[in-house]
């Protein structure tokens, strides 16, 4: 009889059974209550360091799964050159990019400023509201997030540039929806809105500084639902005042939570949620989908998705 492949994880119930269903010859067990001293096949973790984490690292023999996009908190030191190691990259990409949709117009229309409680002078005055269509965005980190924020202000005849670190395959659908250009000066010397998708790494850190807001032109939409740590936030802080930013909608800062009284909570043209743009009505869906692929990936021998560039951080 040959024995099941076990794999440990850190991860809820409803995740794990419906695994579960659909792996009947795979061996989930709870990492958090098992004999970490045995070998396992593979491990399902999460994006952040535990305490159990070292010893279930030195007995997985094959994989190791991280259940998040960014890598920035886990000790990547820990896990053998031999792992392969994978994470959920693009799990949160619908959701995120809704999101970003969502604060676009909010700035184009204006709202919820618009909304009235009470009659006003006119009914008809022109607020001189925008738009979508015509403006240009710039996706600053072409990846799953931004493949899927271009392919959505593609719908709104938006103009899309964005930068890449790899070269974009030319069989990605998303491709023809962006002219990929070579640096972050460039991209967003145009932009009517900025969104940064990129990876946190000691090369990305606060690469929106005082020179990349000098680029832009007055009146700049800039949005954030990747890491706080890629902004500058003294010299976005500059920008905003002198109005080269017009607006900041911010789903993620540094550091995370931010203490009481900082400026970021009150400043009249920052727009600020609670690292949330991930959340929608799919739930756990896409990550479980990226989780069953890459559990048959791995079992039958085949190229998993997701595989993390540990030279590159992400």
């Amino acid at each position: 009889m040959t024995t099941r492949p076990v794999i440990r994880h850190h991860f809820s119930d409803g995740l794990i059974a419906n695994l579960a269903q659909q792996f009947g010859d795979v061996e989930l067990v709870d990492a958090q209550n098992c004999d970490l001293s045995q070998p396992a096949f593979g491990l399902l973790t999460t994006g952040r360091p535990r305490d159990d984490l070292a010893a279930a690292l030195e007995t997985t023999t094959d994989w190791v799964h991280l259940i998040s996009t960014g890598i920035e908190h886990f000790p990547i030191e820990l896990v053998p050159s031999h792992l392969t190691l994978t994470c959920s990259r693009g799990a949160s990409a619908v959701p995120i990019s809704e999101w970003v949709l969502t604060t676009m117009l909010m700035f184009e229309k204006q709202l919820p400023a618009m909304w009235i409680d009470q009659a006003p002078e006119k009914w008809h005055a022109d607020p001189h509201l925008g738009g979508l269509a015509g403006k240009t965005v710039a996706v600053i980190g072409y990846g799953e997030i931004g493949r899927r924020v271009a392919t959505l202000a593609h719908a709104f005849d938006m103009r899309v540039v964005a930068t890449r670190r790899r070269p974009v395959s030319a069989d990605d659908a998303a491709a023809s929806f962006a002219t990929v250009v070579p640096d972050t000066t460039t991209a967003v010397s145009d932009a009517d809105h900025i969104v940064l998708g990129a990876p946190l790494t000691p090369e990305t850190a606060q690469m929106i500084d005082e020179g990349v807001f000098a680029a832009m032109k007055p009146g700049t939409h800039l949005v954030n639902i990747a890491r706080g740590g890629l902004v500058d936030q003294d010299a976005l802080r500059n920008a905003l005042d002198s109005g080269v930013v017009a607006r900041a909608s911010l789903d993620t800062v540094d550091p995370e939570p931010l203490p009481d009284g900082h400026w970021l909570y009150t400043h009249p043209q920052v727009r600020l949620s609670r690292h949330i743009s991930w959340s929608g009505h799919l739930g756990w869906t896409a990550h479980g989908e990226i989780i069953a692929h890459n559990i048959e990936a791995m079992v039958n021998n085949t190229e998993p998705i997701g595989l993390v560039d540990r030279p590159a951080g992400y």
